[in-house]
C-alpha cells in the first residue's frame, strides 16, 4: 500500500520545480540577446509554448532538462532506484509529448532547436552557443529561401492565369 504522506510530499516537491525561466534558459537567453538576437519567451500561441521564439528566423528553442526529458547517455539522466516504473513512464510521456510538439511546429513551418541542460555547463557553453547561433542563422536563411520560392510560384501562377484568361477571351470573341 502506497504511503499517502510520501506521495503528497513527492507531489509538492515536483510542483516546486520551475518550468519557465530556469537558470539554463536564462543563461541561453542572455547570451543570445548579447549576440543581437531578439526573441519572445514562452509564446502560448505556439504548440508547446517554446522557451525561446525567434520569429525573424522562424525558429523556436526548447531548453530541456536532461533528467525530465530523458537525455540518453547523459550523467544527469539517471532513473531513480525508488518508484522506478513511475519515473520511466513519466520520462517516456515527456518524450512522447516533445515529439508531438516538434511535429506540430514543423508542420507550421517552424524550425526546432533543442538545447540540453548539460550543454549549457561552463565547459561546453561557448560551443553550444556557437552551434545554436549557426542553426538560427541557417534556419532563417532556409525560411527566406522557401518564402521566395513560394512567391515565385505564386507570380508564375498569376502570369499563367492571365494568359489563360486572354486565350479564353479570344475564343469567346470568335463565337
Amino acid at each position: 500500500m502506497p504511503d499517502v504522506t510520501l506521495a503528497s510530499q513527492c507531489h509538492h516537491n515536483l510542483a516546486t520545480v520551475p518550468s519557465v525561466s530556469t537558470k539554463p534558459e536564462l543563461m541561453l537567453r542572455h547570451n543570445l540577446w548579447y549576440r543581437g538576437f531578439r526573441y519572445r519567451i514562452n509564446d502560448k500561441r505556439l504548440p508547446g509554448s517554446p522557451d525561446i521564439v525567434l520569429p525573424k528566423y522562424r525558429t523556436v528553442i526548447f531548453v530541456h532538462g536532461c533528467f525530465w526529458h530523458g537525455h540518453k547517455g547523459c550523467k544527469k539522466y539517471v532513473i531513480p532506484k525508488t518508484n522506478t516504473e513511475f519515473w520511466i513512464e513519466k520520462v517516456a510521456r515527456n518524450q512522447q509529448r516533445d515529439q508531438e510538439v516538434w511535429r506540430n511546429l514543423e508542420a507550421k513551418d517552424w524550425s526546432v532547436i533543442i538545447v540540453w541542460e548539460c550543454e549549457l555547463e561552463k565547459k561546453r557553453f561557448d560551443e553550444t552557443i556557437d552551434r545554436v547561433e549557426k542553426e538560427i542563422i541557417e534556419n532563417g536563411r532556409l525560411h527566406e529561401q522557401r518564402r521566395l520560392e513560394r512567391q515565385t510560384i505564386r507570380e508564375q501562377w498569376l502570369k499563367e492565369r492571365k494568359v489563360r484568361e486572354e486565350q479564353l477571351r479570344k475564343e469567346i470573341k470568335k463565337i
